[in-house]
């Protein structure tokens, strides 16, 4: 189990919860993705996100994204990144790094969530969620929400956004 970056550094917990490893970072904050294999992380600090083996801990990889990335995502397939400063979202191929791509979203992306079929993005300071096809990143819709939407996540059957007001804005995909 991994919690995620505090104080400097990743957790990790085995699922008994005793501790298997603190693995130090530079960022203190961002988001963290499963592809399957590897963890990947998001560096807000120095834009990039790196790679680990899940099941060692071992260094894959860092790879450059846009200005102050946010969170990570997995489709299935790409690495998804939402980069706050660049207002867009890099898709990355896991096995290389290699980016595919650089899609512009709504104002301050900072959530990220994939639904089985699309990716869904927390437009912060646009009160909006965008809505991307991932074969190509094209906009689909983008869906007005609470002030300052910054999670989501997919249940099986809807998008739920945690907004900064306090509110939860739950969108029927």
């Amino acid at each position: 189990v991994y919690l995620g970056y505090l104080f400097g550094k990743i957790t990790v917990l085995r699922t008994d919860g005793t501790l298997r490893a603190n693995i130090p970072t530079n960022s203190p904050n961002g988001g963290i993705a499963f592809d399957g294999t590897n963890i990947w992380f998001v560096n807000y600090n120095n834009n990039t996100v790196t790679k680990r083996r899940a099941s060692t801990q071992v260094l894959l990889g860092t790879f450059s994204v846009g200005s102050n990335p946010q969170d990570v995502a997995f489709d299935g397939k790409n690495i998804w990144v939402t980069n706050w400063d660049s207002d867009n979202v890099t898709k990355i191929r896991p096995n290389d790094g290699v980016v595919l791509g650089t899609f512009s979203v709504g104002s301050h992306p900072s959530g990220i969530t994939f639904d089985g079929e699309n990716i869904w993005v927390a437009n912060t300071f646009g009160n909006s969620v965008s809505k991307l096809r991932p074969n190509d990143g094209a906009v689909l819709d983008t869906i007005t929400v609470g002030v300052n939407p910054v999670h989501l996540v997919f249940d099986g059957h809807n998008v739920w956004v945690s907004n900064f007001d306090g509110t939860i804005t739950k969108i029927r995909i």
